[in-house]
């Protein structure tokens, strides 16, 4: 997938519009009917999207992320998009919807289909929206497709929900909203080493500031070295100060400071507790492995 952050001419192409925070099931499902209609026609398929929230423009305050910029890029490459545009939202903000399909979307891309979710808005103070979008599609040659709202029993998922879940810990059905694991990568980096005088030596990442916070607790996680228990938290049992996340990972013990480490995270187990002394914490980790 080629990633492009400033508008180019590539013209018939099948399009999927939306921010895409999360890339959850009902974003996989507008992107998925851009590249099927385009492997179904020979031709090519792109997520035209932000570098950052509108919201970030509009409030001037960005929300917390459910991906960083990588990962988000990560997951829609794996959905076989061939192009992915992240444009400066602010040097189309003042653009109507017409302004903005004619001037932006038929002129640099002449769309064979363009696919959005069932609420999508654009376009100057939400000037368009999918019945726009769907009336414009005879007079620009395009095919429209309005994805209907996915849900998980009878709750619609949505980026504003798998957010709200995480912040409260809800791990497995944030999980489930999202079809992949919520995750954090990061480098590995020197803590203060406790961990290894209590028989459980931990790899410590920096939480990534522009993503969303979950509890401070402990949790069940897979990593790319194996099985984990991670704590992310402030260490009261220490008298830490600032929040870290650090992932003890089941038989492994190698020196990985400096390299990538990647956290997919299963469940909460617990919310992070201030222990009498590191011997009941060491017998407390120990209660929490066996909860993995």
């Amino acid at each position: 997938m080629q990633i492009f952050t400033e508008l180019s001419k590539k013209p018939n192409l099948s399009l999927a519009l939306g921010y895409f925070d999360g890339v959850h099931l009902g974003h996989r499902a507008v992107i998925k009917s851009a590249v099927d209609f385009a492997h179904e026609n020979g031709n090519k398929s792109a997520v035209i999207t932000f570098s950052d929230h509108p919201c970030c423009y509009f409030w001037g305050v960005c929300p917390k992320y459910i991906l960083t910029r990588k990962e988000r890029e990560k997951r829609i490459s794996e959905l076989g998009v061939d192009y992915l545009y992240e444009l400066d939202f602010e040097s189309i903000s003042g653009l109507t919807a017409g302004e903005y399909l004619r001037d932006i979307l038929v002129k640099y891309f002449t769309p064979l289909s363009i696919s959005t979710g069932w609420n999508h808005n654009f376009g100057f103070k939400k000037s368009g929206n999918v019945k726009f979008l769907s009336e414009q599609s005879k007079k620009y040659d395009y095919k429209y497709f309005e994805l209907p709202p996915q849900k998980i029993g009878s709750e619609i998922i949505s980026s504003t929900v798998i957010r709200k879940l995480l912040s409260n810990g809800s791990i497995e059905k944030s999980n489930q909203m999202l079809g992949q694991k919520f995750s954090i990568e990061g480098e590995v980096v020197k803590g203060n080493q406790i961990g290894r005088t209590i028989g459980f030596r931990t790899a410590n990442l920096i939480y990534p500031a522009e993503l969303i916070e979950l509890p401070y607790g402990v949790y069940s996680v897979n990593t790319n070295y194996g099985k984990g228990i991670a704590n992310f938290g402030v260490r009261p049992t220490v008298n830490g100060s600032n929040a870290v996340l650090e992932i003890h990972i089941l038989n492994f013990d190698k020196d990985i400071y400096g390299e990538i480490l990647r956290t997919e995270f299963n469940k909460m187990i617990r919310a992070e507790k201030k222990f009498p002394s590191l011997d009941e914490l060491k017998l407390q980790i120990k209660k929490d492995i066996n909860n993995i």
